[in-house]
């Protein structure tokens, strides 16, 4: 039995609000973008300061940052947060190579972008962009929790911006 015109048109209108049209793009990066799991590297006071924007009065966990993880291999975002010595960087590199692809830093303080008060100092690392690349830099000694929440945001922005078709 055929169907006529008049049917196809009532079918088309029963599932028209049923359809969406994405790119593959949006749907990888949205997905990335609200599942993204940190690893703390916690080396100095901005470390209280990132511990604090996971309390309920910040909460880190309504952008999808809910539980920091301790391994590498679980993680895909790092916060470096507080001076990293030469003698750290070493570990901040290797545990950075661990990570799953994918994988973004944030600088948090300005002992980690630019050494903070030990600039010329000959044991810390004058920004720890010189170990590992950065996606975004927090400013501040330290920078509150909500400067924190504002970097994970532009980083999520970032991430809603990546085209798997450019790499």
């Amino acid at each position: 039995m055929e169907k006529g015109v008049s049917d196809m048109g009532l079918m088309d209108k029963e599932f028209q609000p049923n359809i969406l049209l994405t790119t593959f793009d949006h749907v990888i990066n949205y997905s990335k973008q609200f599942s993204l799991w940190p690893m703390t590297f916690g080396l100095a006071c901005c470390a209280i300061e990132m511990i604090l924007a996971t309390s309920p009065r910040f909460d880190l966990a309504r952008f999808g940052a809910e539980v920091f993880r301790a391994t590498p291999r679980q993680a895909d975002l790092m916060f470096v947060a507080g001076t990293v010595n030469h003698k750290m960087a070493d570990n901040l590199r290797l545990l950075y190579d661990q990570m799953p692809k994918h994988k973004k830093v944030i600088a948090m303080g300005s002992c980690a972008i630019s050494g903070g008060p030990y600039i010329g100092s000959y044991n810390v690392v004058q920004g720890v962009d010189l170990i590992v690349p950065v996606d975004i830099y927090v400013p501040g000694c330290p920078p509150r929790p909500d400067a924190l929440l504002e970097g994970f945001v532009k980083l999520q922005k970032l991430i809603m911006q990546e085209s798997r078709a450019r790499k």
